[in-house]
């Protein structure tokens, strides 16, 4: 299957692992990359920028297939630079931004030969990063887990809006788990898929809890809420009893110190990495599509499956 995204980063199918924040490590990004997509190491939620590099070498032991490493912004108290340092000195074959401005991340790799893809929420943003030279853009809409948007705008409005606004590929992202998204998603005018909550619930995602994983399992649709949102920051997380403590917070006093023991990293592993139901989980509306944990082959081959299946019944009709 070729699109402008599978030629562009090399890879089979056009299929992107989110960054996952204290999630996308060598095992989940090699075994997606292997599967044909692009993996994704998630850079920021690592301790150092040596530790980076380590995994970004642990990677090359499990896959020889491009793979990914993705830089979400604001995560990481002493700054990404030497992270992305270290990115360029291992010369990876593909960085995303998510977050922030993205413009010193493209200073920094002025002569490089790495691919950038960087993670937007609306028009203007898509524009700006193709002006700043950007390979490709990632939209997400509201559907999607983590951090979104501050407009509610969802992905099938959002998609096709950036798609007319850029020249550079588009991909489409929040509210997508199967083959039948991907197929929407082409329809829309995108290049590829970027899947998160998906890659979760998976069997090489190994740093996250059994419970997590059947949080999003056992979840519907309606199993999600919007926190941050009143200090301009919104990212969907799991609906659980600790989130509402969230957001009865942010009723009361709606600033970043009053939230910041509640939403620190620290509580955010509690729940990911220990399966304790005192913490928070990220997660997309699409946790209603998801109803089994798989290998992330069978996952992508399903897809892929699906995606067939869906537009040879459109040449029959």
């Amino acid at each position: 299957m070729n699109t402008r995204i599978t030629e562009l980063l090399n890879i089979e199918k056009p299929i992107i692992q989110g960054g996952l924040a204290y999630l996308a490590y060598a095992d989940l990004t090699a075994a997606v990359s292997n599967a044909g997509g692009l993996g994704q190491v998630t850079a920021l939620s690592l301790p150092t920028p040596e530790a980076l590099r380590e995994e970004i070498r642990r990677t090359r032991t499990l896959t020889d297939k491009p793979f990914g490493v993705n830089f979400a912004f604001g995560m990481h108290g002493m700054g990404y630079e030497p992270f992305a340092q270290v990115a360029i000195e291992e010369n990876v074959p593909v960085i995303s931004i998510t977050g922030g401005n993205p413009a010193p991340m493209f200073e920094l790799l002025k002569g490089t030969s790495i691919k950038t893809l960087v993670l937007v929420a609306g028009v203007r943003q898509a524009q700006k990063a193709e002006q700043l030279g950007a390979d490709g853009v990632i939209v997400v809409g509201q559907e999607g887990g983590g951090h979104l948007g501050r407009d509610d705008l969802g992905t099938i409005v959002l998609t096709p809006r950036v798609v007319d606004s850029v020249s550079i590929p588009v991909v489409a992202s929040g509210g997508i788990a199967d083959g039948r998204g991907l197929a929407a998603a082409l329809a829309l005018g995108a290049e590829g898929i970027e899947m998160g909550t998906r890659f979760i619930a998976t069997k090489e995602c190994v740093e996250a809890s059994d419970y997590y994983k059947q949080l999003i399992v056992q979840g519907s649709e309606m199993d999600t809420v919007v926190v941050k949102r009143s200090i301009g920051a919104p990212a969907r997380v799991l609906h659980n009893d600790y989130a509402d403590e969230i957001l009865k917070v942010e009723q009361k006093t709606p600033t970043y110190e009053a939230l910041k023991s509640y939403i620190s990293g620290e509580v955010n592993r509690r729940l990911v990495h220990e399966g304790q139901p005192d913490g928070f989980a990220f997660a997309g509306q699409v946790i209603g599509l998801i109803e089994d944990v798989p290998t992330v082959s069978e996952l992508m081959e399903r897809i892929m499956e699906q995606y067939v299946q869906i537009t040879k019944k459109w040449c029959e009709t």
